[in-house]
């Protein structure tokens, strides 16, 4: 039996990248980074069964292109590059990798509540600009984690992580905003679930972890930052779309939010000629979510394991 086409836009490990060229006939991209790489994955498309990757935007023409498509196995959670209503209408089965990235993304997220707390980046710059010459002074202090409120912007898999790892380990209080109330997580974490205003209004920790869609896109913005408590330290470890940016910088800058750690943007990567580049306030993160190499290995497994039943005509474990 001849072997299926499968087009590869993402950085493999090299086992399997070995077990997937010995299953299929193997196109692999590590990243579609100048415009022959964009024409060549075109052309790749045009024969392939199967697609498996990462940061590469779907559209309706590029479905057209590529007939013979059957799944699209996604190295992520979010699937907000997809048109998955048209998917659908072609018959493509879409998958993603959720809960294998769930704790390595909320290490990140209390990464960022740490590091904006406790003013981290601007410590490490002060050593390193060897401007440490004294015992601390009261300008350079930050603001404790432990006891304080955190309010968690969507209670799913990563929320329900981030508010286990405040309440268990740091004694928090939780707040949450969620579409549906979660009462698992109110009665085992003591968690209350609160409007969008009272969460940004009561926390003193706003975390974000709720999916990028039409209802979310632009969510949070100066009206929301206005009501924040004077030291409150906003994360956002979701997408960057969810957060009206240039409202986020402006609030940073006129002191009207304390804070923030932020790992995903409008745009990415962030330019350098952002705002934010310059902001003591601001701590920068390249989106590194979910990047530990056990973690990325488990969803690379994960979406080869998708592709490999959805040929075979199984079930996907994971389909959107």
């Amino acid at each position: 039996m001849a072997k299926q086409n499968l087009v590869v836009v993402h950085e493999l490990y090299p086992e399997l990248i070995e077990v997937l060229g010995a299953s299929y006939n193997l196109t692999h991209f590590t990243r579609l980074s100048s415009e022959q790489d964009k024409a060549d994955f075109e052309q790749a498309m045009e024969h392939a069964d199967a697609y498996l990757g990462s940061n590469v935007k779907f559209t309706e023409a590029l479905l057209d292109k590529a007939p013979n498509l059957k799944v699209v196995a996604s190295v992520s959670v979010g699937v907000d590059s997809y048109p998955i209503e048209a998917m659908h209408q072609r018959g493509i089965v879409l998958t993603n990798t959720p809960d294998v990235l769930t704790e390595s993304t909320a290490d990140t997220g209390f990464l960022l509540m740490m590091m904006a707390a406790r003013r981290a980046g601007e410590m490490l710059r002060k050593v390193r600009n060897h401007e440490w010459t004294s015992s601390l002074a009261r300008r350079d202090f930050g603001v404790d984690v432990h006891g304080k409120t955190l309010g968690v912007v969507g209670m799913g898999r990563i929320g329900q992580a981030v508010a286990k790892r405040g309440h268990d380990g740091f004694g928090m209080q939780i707040n949450y905003y969620n579409r549906s109330a979660k009462p698992d997580v109110e009665e085992t974490l003591q968690a209350q679930r609160v409007d969008l205003d009272t969460l940004f209004r009561e926390s003193d920790f706003i975390c974000v972890t709720i999916p990028l869609d039409a209802q979310t896109e632009g969510l949070i913005g100066q009206e929301q930052f206005a009501l924040t408590r004077p030291h409150a330290v906003f994360v956002n470890i979701s997408r960057g779309k969810v957060v009206r940016e240039s409202e986020l910088i402006a609030c940073l800058q006129d002191g009207t939010l304390h804070c923030a750690g932020l790992d995903v943007y409008e745009k990415e990567p962030l330019s350098t000629e952002s705002p934010l580049m310059a902001l003591d306030n601001a701590v920068c993160l390249p989106h590194i979510g979910s990047s530990t190499f056990q973690t990325r290995n488990a969803m690379c497994d994960l979406a080869a394991d998708n592709v490999n039943r959805v040929l075979s005509g199984e079930q996907a474990v994971t389909a959107v």
